[in-house]
């Protein structure tokens, strides 16, 4: 990857794609980064059956493993992508996970699988920052927070897809197939994405001795109080929003009697219509309102953290499967407004050239809380409350887990003045 063009070398390119067709490049990319990530929730039945593998193995294939190697080499990753070229280092990382995606599909033990899991996890630790950092170089800060919620779409429509497609391939012939084409569907457009997005023109070679350093870059953020509240609020948000997401199926079906496929049409329409409506709201609302005054950048979702809990409340204590669909579809939205805005805030506490290496810090506490610690704490919880509440523990777990976003509106609100002062402004000569 050392040997990778330079950004200096794409920048004299004969074919400059416009910010919006590099924009729709790099959403494809992390859609197919959250299908590889996701699909393996919806084929655990038929992989268990297939391999004889129990519940904690199953667990150990998506859960802390996973973020523990997702997190901390995007923080490497990030630091080379800085350094080289922003858009090698995504399309290499594509390759990587879609390649070890489609392995998937050939495993004959947890070992083999487990392994496979592991090498998609380093692979998708290249794809994200560096992608926070080129959206960064393409628009300009009046336009950033919204493009990085579009960006963000992968999350609902790569989840919604990746349960989607790969329950239909596996009942239709089988989770290897699943696997297989979905994995090599990443790898087929590896070679597009490269050819479409370049690295906007930075310091050349001779001139990155003068780039932040990493240490730098780090003591400069450890600094400055916004990171670490918008950090942890996130984190805290991403802890119940991980939890619920992998839950609420199980809630669905112990405590609304529906079945599997009614169960992913519940949760495939509320995530496209309130995961896409939040991301674009988010967004937008911030880049109109953050113009007059950085602080909210962290207001807007504070605000969104703050509704979303009675929202989520009603919901989960409901009876009526359409009440809960009505009660889930606001916060649902809510839920994801925080993305944009947020990011957007930690490009602005770092200088330019330190986009990526900053997104991979946050991403790194993000991570590790949000996916490490949120679905298992969700279920402990669950488990130390059945003697109390029986079959509706989990509904019980939920609720009282909501704690997680007054917490989460908290931080991020506290964090708003603090940006006024860290928000590090940037001279741009295309507008």
């Amino acid at each position: 990857m050392a040997d990778a063009p330079s950004s200096a070398g794409d920048s004299v390119a004969p074919f400059v794609a416009r910010p919006n067709l590099v924009l729709a490049m790099l959403l494809l990319v992390y859609i197919f980064n959250f299908v590889d990530r996701q699909i393996l929730a919806i084929l655990a039945a038929p992989i268990q059956a297939d391999l004889g593998l129990s519940d904690a193995q199953m667990g150990l294939l998506g859960g802390v493993a996973f973020a523990v190697l997702y997190s901390t080499l995007g923080v490497p990753l990030a630091w080379l992508a800085d350094r080289t070229s922003r858009s090698w280092v995504i399309t290499i990382s594509l390759g990587i996970w879609s390649g070890f995606t489609a392995l998937c599909g050939s495993v004959q033990s947890f070992t083999g699988i487990f392994l496979c899991r592991l090498g998609v996890g380093v692979g998708e630790a290249g794809g994200v920052a560096p992608s926070y950092a080129v959206i960064g170089d393409y628009f300009p800060p009046k336009r950033r927070a919204f493009a990085l919620s579009v960006y963000s779409l992968g999350i609902p429509l790569g989840s919604t897809i990746g349960v989607l497609a790969g329950g239909y391939i596996a009942s239709q012939i089988d989770w290897r197939t699943a696997f297989f084409t979905v994995g090599l569907a990443g790898l087929l457009i590896a070679i597009p994405f490269k050819l479409i997005v370049r690295d906007r023109p930075r310091p050349t070679r001779s001139d990155q001795n003068d780039s932040p350093q990493f240490l730098e870059i780090a003591r400069l953020l450890s600094r400055k109080p916004s990171f670490w509240l918008l950090a942890f609020g996130a984190a805290s948000s991403s802890m119940l929003g991980y939890g619920l997401a992998f839950w609420l199926p199980s809630l669905l079906q112990r405590s609304f009697g529906l079945d599997l496929m009614q169960t992913s049409h519940f949760i495939g329409a509320i995530m496209l219509l309130g995961g896409v409506a939040g991301m674009l709201a988010g967004g937008w609302v911030a880049d109109r309102l953050g113009s007059r005054d950085k602080a909210f950048y962290a207001w807007v979702p504070a605000s969104a953290f703050f509704i979303g809990v009675p929202l989520f409340s009603g919901g989960i204590y409901s009876s009526n499967v359409w009440v809960a669909f009505a009660l889930f579809l606001i916060p649902q939205a809510m839920a994801y407004v925080w993305l944009g805005p947020v990011l957007t805030a930690v490009q602005h506490l770092v200088p330019p050239p330190a986009r990526s290496i900053a997104s991979a810090m946050f991403l790194l506490i993000n991570n590790l809380i949000g996916i490490g610690g949120g679905i298992y704490a969700l279920g402990a919880l669950s488990t130390a409350l059945t003697p109390i509440y029986g079959t509706e523990a989990l509904r019980y777990s939920m609720l009282y887990s909501l704690i997680l976003y007054a917490f989460a509106a908290m931080l991020t609100g506290l964090a708003g003045p603090f940006l006024r002062r860290d928000w590090v402004e940037e001279i741009r000569t295309d507008g």
